[in-house]
Protein backbone atom coordinates (compact mmCIF):
# COMPACT_ATOMS: atom_id res chain seq x y z
CA UNK A 1 0.00 0.00 0.00
CA UNK A 2 1.23 3.36 -0.64
CA UNK A 3 0.37 5.98 2.19
CA UNK A 4 0.08 9.85 1.84
CA UNK A 5 0.16 10.65 5.63
CA UNK A 6 -2.18 13.81 6.39
CA UNK A 7 -0.31 17.11 8.69
CA UNK A 8 -1.67 15.93 12.04
CA UNK A 9 -1.01 12.40 11.21
CA UNK A 10 3.03 12.89 11.02
CA UNK A 11 3.35 14.99 13.53
CA UNK A 12 1.19 12.44 16.16
CA UNK A 13 3.23 9.50 14.59
CA UNK A 14 7.16 11.37 14.69
CA UNK A 15 6.61 12.60 18.35
CA UNK A 16 4.68 9.20 19.53
CA UNK A 17 1.51 10.90 20.53
CA UNK A 18 -1.12 8.79 21.94
CA UNK A 19 -3.57 10.51 19.95
CA UNK A 20 -2.37 8.34 17.08
CA UNK A 21 -3.60 4.54 17.52
CA UNK A 22 -1.31 1.94 17.83
CA UNK A 23 -2.80 -0.12 14.79
CA UNK A 24 -2.66 2.99 12.26
CA UNK A 25 1.38 3.10 13.84
CA UNK A 26 1.68 0.10 12.86
CA UNK A 27 0.13 0.07 9.43
CA UNK A 28 2.62 3.63 8.88
CA UNK A 29 5.70 1.06 10.21
CA UNK A 30 5.31 -1.43 8.42
CA UNK A 31 8.12 -2.33 5.86
CA UNK A 32 5.94 -3.14 2.88
CA UNK A 33 4.74 0.12 2.84
CA UNK A 34 5.73 3.48 1.02
CA UNK A 35 4.93 6.13 2.78
CA UNK A 36 4.88 9.88 1.91
CA UNK A 37 4.41 13.50 3.34
CA UNK A 38 3.80 16.18 1.05
CA UNK A 39 5.24 19.42 0.82
CA UNK A 40 1.85 20.97 1.93
CA UNK A 41 2.06 19.03 5.01
CA UNK A 42 5.14 20.76 5.13
CA UNK A 43 4.00 24.29 4.28
CA UNK A 44 0.99 23.75 6.96
CA UNK A 45 3.52 22.87 10.00
CA UNK A 46 5.61 26.60 8.88
CA UNK A 47 2.96 28.41 8.35
CA UNK A 48 0.26 27.01 11.88
CA UNK A 49 4.18 27.83 14.03
CA UNK A 50 4.39 30.99 12.94
CA UNK A 51 0.98 32.18 14.00
CA UNK A 52 1.71 30.35 17.19
CA UNK A 53 -1.12 27.22 16.75
CA UNK A 54 1.82 24.67 16.53
CA UNK A 55 4.28 24.63 18.95
CA UNK A 56 7.79 22.76 18.30
CA UNK A 57 11.44 21.58 19.36
CA UNK A 58 12.63 23.83 17.04
CA UNK A 59 12.49 25.95 13.57
CA UNK A 60 9.11 24.28 11.82
CA UNK A 61 10.75 23.95 8.62
CA UNK A 62 14.29 22.56 10.18
CA UNK A 63 12.04 19.93 12.49
CA UNK A 64 9.36 18.48 9.59
CA UNK A 65 12.30 18.28 7.14
CA UNK A 66 14.42 15.87 9.70
CA UNK A 67 12.25 13.86 11.26
CA UNK A 68 10.68 12.89 7.85
CA UNK A 69 14.22 12.21 6.45
CA UNK A 70 14.61 9.89 10.45
CA UNK A 71 11.24 8.32 10.02
CA UNK A 72 12.14 7.42 6.00
CA UNK A 73 9.10 9.16 4.93
CA UNK A 74 9.33 10.48 1.28
CA UNK A 75 8.53 14.15 0.21
CA UNK A 76 5.94 14.65 -2.09
CA UNK A 77 5.87 17.67 -4.44
CA UNK A 78 2.77 19.10 -5.43
CA UNK A 79 2.48 19.15 -9.08
CA UNK A 80 0.35 21.31 -11.31
CA UNK A 81 -1.76 18.28 -11.84
CA UNK A 82 -3.16 17.79 -8.24
CA UNK A 83 -5.02 21.08 -9.13
CA UNK A 84 -7.07 19.99 -11.43
CA UNK A 85 -8.33 18.00 -9.24
CA UNK A 86 -9.41 20.81 -6.45
CA UNK A 87 -12.03 22.36 -9.35
CA UNK A 88 -13.73 18.70 -8.96
CA UNK A 89 -13.63 18.57 -5.22
CA UNK A 90 -17.39 19.07 -3.77
CA UNK A 91 -16.41 21.78 -0.52
CA UNK A 92 -16.84 19.61 2.41
CA UNK A 93 -13.87 20.56 3.79
CA UNK A 94 -12.27 24.40 3.80
CA UNK A 95 -9.25 23.25 5.00
CA UNK A 96 -6.77 24.57 1.80
CA UNK A 97 -3.95 22.31 2.81
CA UNK A 98 -6.31 19.20 3.89
CA UNK A 99 -8.19 20.06 0.38
CA UNK A 100 -4.89 20.15 -1.48
CA UNK A 101 -3.75 16.86 0.00
CA UNK A 102 -6.83 14.83 -1.03
CA UNK A 103 -6.06 16.01 -4.43
CA UNK A 104 -2.52 14.73 -4.53
CA UNK A 105 -3.82 11.63 -3.05
CA UNK A 106 -6.53 11.53 -6.04
CA UNK A 107 -3.28 12.18 -8.31
CA UNK A 108 -1.09 9.45 -7.20
CA UNK A 109 -3.62 7.12 -6.40
CA UNK A 110 -2.54 7.13 -2.24
CA UNK A 111 -4.70 6.38 0.55
CA UNK A 112 -4.70 9.49 2.78
CA UNK A 113 -3.75 8.57 6.39
CA UNK A 114 -5.84 10.73 8.36
CA UNK A 115 -8.80 10.94 11.20
CA UNK A 116 -10.54 13.94 9.41
CA UNK A 117 -13.86 12.46 9.37
CA UNK A 118 -14.80 15.57 6.87
CA UNK A 119 -11.68 13.91 4.23
CA UNK A 120 -13.81 10.06 4.12
CA UNK A 121 -16.77 12.11 2.32
CA UNK A 122 -14.50 12.73 -0.68
CA UNK A 123 -13.63 9.83 -3.32
CA UNK A 124 -10.51 9.29 -2.01
CA UNK A 125 -9.27 5.86 -0.09
CA UNK A 126 -8.35 6.63 3.46
CA UNK A 127 -7.43 4.66 6.40
CA UNK A 128 -7.40 4.90 10.13
CA UNK A 129 -7.54 2.18 12.20
CA UNK A 130 -8.44 2.39 15.86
Amino acid sequence: MTLLLDTSTFLWYVSADRRLPAATRTLIGAAEHDVWLSVVSIWEIVVKAQIDRLDLPGPAWAYASAQRERHAIAALALEEGAIAYLAKLPSFHRDPFDRMLVCQALQHDLTLVTSDAAIERYPVKTAWIV
